[in-house]
């Protein structure tokens, strides 16, 4: 008879423990929230917010899919002038301990140029992008809440939450450790601050003119502001008429 071998008898008496699903609702720190998550990979997106893990819905087209992509073209547009920003669509952000989530939309200033934030050895973004988008339909309080106030207390430097259903949209700047709302001029128009030339025509997005959209974000793209921002971080070689 063939004795067992002492391994495999080890591995019968103490199996190693299956990791628990995870759940809405779930209290964990970032560690072992990175843990289930990767061990459940028909899960699309869940996001720890707070130390409570929320996982998200079916999205629909109207509510949903097409304000963030019409969000998105936006902010890709604006990528596009800029080359010392990047741009990404519901990335992984690892703020802190508590917090992992993945925003519809960031904006960040790349780390040689000063940004804030930098891409560790997983490719996941460490730290606070400069700015946030959200897409608010039946999340709305949490993006109001327990989001907000993650991304206040890690420097995100401007979040904008797209309420659908209210046909509204918050734009917030971080003054002095706290988020001030943002207005819009007479136009309706919002101009960031941490993005010179990045600007939004909020009636007109709202109601799906992206044309018109686009049309005031190039007005903002061609301004001296714009042009400043781009001057003052590219190499001073990159300058220099072509030979």
């Amino acid at each position: 008879m063939t004795s067992t071998q002492p391994q495999a008898i080890a591995s019968q008496v103490n199996p190693t423990p299956a990791l628990p699903p995870l759940e809405n609702g779930d209290r964990l720190i970032r560690p072992e929230f990175e843990r289930r998550y990767h061990a459940m990979p028909d899960i699309k997106k869940a996001e720890l917010i707070e130390g409570v893990v929320y996982m998200a819905s079916p999205l629909r087209f109207r509510s949903h899919a097409e304000p963030h992509g019409d969000l998105i073209g936006w902010l890709w547009t604006y990528k596009i002038a800029t080359p010392q920003v990047q741009m990404g669509i519901e990335p992984t952000v690892r703020l802190d301990l508590e917090n992992e989530l993945q925003p519809d939309g960031v904006l960040l200033i790349r780390p040689e140029n000063g940004g804030q934030s930098t891409l560790d050895e997983q490719g996941y973004i460490q730290g606070a992008p400069e700015l946030v988008a959200e897409i608010a339909a039946s999340s709305a309080a949490i993006d109001l809440g327990d989001k907000k106030r993650a991304y206040r207390r890690n420097g995100v430097k401007e979040y904008i939450i797209w309420q659908v259903f209210d046909k509204k949209i918050d734009w917030f700047r971080l003054e002095d450790g706290d988020y001030v709302s943002v207005l819009p001029d007479e136009q309706g128009i919002i101009r960031s601050q941490v993005f010179p030339g990045l600007w939004l025509d909020i009636p007109n997005i709202i109601q799906g003119n992206m044309q018109q959209v686009l049309t005031v974000l190039q007005q903002g793209i061609s301004s001296p502001e714009h042009q400043g921002f781009v001057q003052a971080s590219t190499p001073a070689g990159d300058l220099s008429p072509a030979s």
